[in-house]
């Protein structure tokens, strides 16, 4: 794998500029580092070594700045990624030109896999680093060759989409709710790990502001709510970090 690093696509005046990476040398032991990150994902932990290899051989690794474009919405897709390090966020741009945020992925996580089976391909929004970054990035058509000779690897992409599907509906869920108070409170509770009735500390995935976009609510809205909440002994807020004490609660208050 050959390790690329892009150069800046984003400016005060014309912010969707992209423009297409350039070679630079990998360091030892990032392969190493990667392969173990890439076999805990679903779509390649059932790939065998020498397919794996077979498929990283065609793979190069981007390095992306803060605020930089991975790709823009409606660009051809002849690639999917997988996030090494760093965070991204997924936003669309709506008629009147104002970006939504649709998610963000953290490493160990792929983005627009579903290209594989897009016909015609195209990214569906635009992918924006959020700090300095590393993705991998793996051409489609190398994926498709593998689905097409082994039924095993197709199955465990089928049940990775399905996975990704039933969180979807989840996110479509949430925002039906009416109330931007029981949106956030929803949003919180979920980033809360299994089996955390007692309570705990999560950490936002997104600044404020981009949660906020995320929920469709504007930031001052998003302020106020959670400082209602923390003025009521419900949640303490540090930075981008919230302690929920008492998950029953939160969710009882938003039913």
């Amino acid at each position: 794998m050959a390790l690329i690093q892009a150069a800046d696509t984003r400016t005060q005046d014309t912010p969707m500029n992209y423009s297409k990476p350039v070679l630079v040398a990998v360091k030892p032991g990032d392969h190493e580092d990667s392969l173990a990150l890439l076999r805990s994902h679903a779509m390649f932990s059932a790939l065998e070594e020498d397919d794996l290899q077979e498929l990283l051989h065609h793979a190069r690794r981007l390095r992306l700045g803060h605020h930089q474009l991975l790709y823009r919405q409606d660009m051809p897709a002849h690639h999917f990624f997988f996030v090494l390090s760093g965070r991204l966020r997924l936003y669309r741009l709506d008629a009147s030109g104002i970006d939504r945020t649709l998610d963000s992925i953290a490493p160990g996580d792929c983005i627009a896999e579903v290209m594989i089976y897009a016909d015609p391909a195209r990214y569906a929004c635009y992918a924006e680093a959020l700090k300095n970054s590393e993705v991998l990035m793996i051409p489609v058509k190398a994926y498709q060759d593998l689905l097409d000779t082994h039924h095993s690897y197709t199955q465990a992409a089928l049940r990775h989409y399905a996975m990704r599907a039933v969180t979807r509906f989840h996110d479509l869920e949430i925002m039906t709710v009416q109330s931007a108070r029981d949106r956030l409170i929803r949003y919180l509770v979920d980033l809360l790990p299994e089996g955390s009735e007692q309570g705990g500390e999560v950490e936002l995935p997104l600044p404020k502001c981009l949660v906020a976009s995320r929920l469709a609510m504007q930031p001052e809205t998003f302020s106020r709510i959670l400082a209602d909440l923390k003025s009521n002994g419900l949640v303490r807020v540090n930075r981008s970090r919230v302690f929920i004490s008492d998950p029953s609660k939160l969710i009882q208050i938003s039913q």
